[in-house]
């Protein structure tokens, strides 16, 4: 029988999990370097050391859903995640990388999972596309799977299918002086998650 470490996460909690990859602060004020073509743009972005985006983020699997504030930091493979409703309600920090994320809820209470998307879908029967969110939110393919990108007039990443997930990218604005994503959602059969990002830090 399927049982995770410890306590029960509410799925406001983890339904935060679909957005999350950052760790550690991130400096603000720099800028990204010239994304001059589509190959420059995903090798620049895919190495980048850090970054952080602040936000709101919806996620839905048919049933049930959830609606809060987002803030992200992502330090290479780690994140480092803040989930809150309206004035702080449910504050939820979620921290980790693809193979191992920790959930920790207002009361200090902590759950481990140390197999995201098959935890997520054994406990809660929809999972999340934990390893590749941090590569979507940039704007680019998860280098690790195959994808087929298609592009809108602007020569900008405009809808793709990779790894069972329809994402597409609806609106584009500034952050670190280059063109990035602002409004994002993943669709895989009655799991939807939408982000929009308001504020771009690198």
């Amino acid at each position: 029988m399927y049982s995770p470490t410890k306590s029960s996460v509410p799925r406001a909690a983890i339904a935060a999990v679909s957005l999350l990859l950052g760790a550690c602060a991130v400096q603000p004020s720099a800028r990204l370097p010239a994304l001059e073509d589509w190959e420059g743009r995903q090798r620049v972005l895919a190495g980048l050391p850090g970054w952080q985006v602040s936000g709101r983020i919806a996620v839905s699997d048919g049933n049930d859903g959830f609606n809060g504030n987002l803030r992200w930091q992502q330090t290479l493979e780690a994140f480092d995640a803040r989930l809150s409703g309206p004035l702080g309600a449910g504050a939820v920090q979620i921290k980790g990388t693809d193979q191992h994320i920790t959930v920790v809820e207002k009361d200090g209470t902590v759950t481990e999972l140390h197999n995201p998307e098959y935890d997520l879908r054994a406990r809660f029967g929809w999972a999340i596309p934990v390893s590749s969110l941090r590569y979507w939110v940039l704007g680019i393919p998860d280098p690790s799977l195959a994808a087929n990108p298609e592009f809108g007039e602007d020569g900008l990443l405009s809808h793709m299918e990779q790894g069972g997930w329809t994402v597409t990218i609806g609106a584009w604005g500034e952050g670190g002086g280059q063109v990035m994503p602002r409004r994002i959602s993943a669709v895989r059969a009655d799991s939807r998650v939408r982000l929009v990002i308001d504020r771009w830090i690198f």
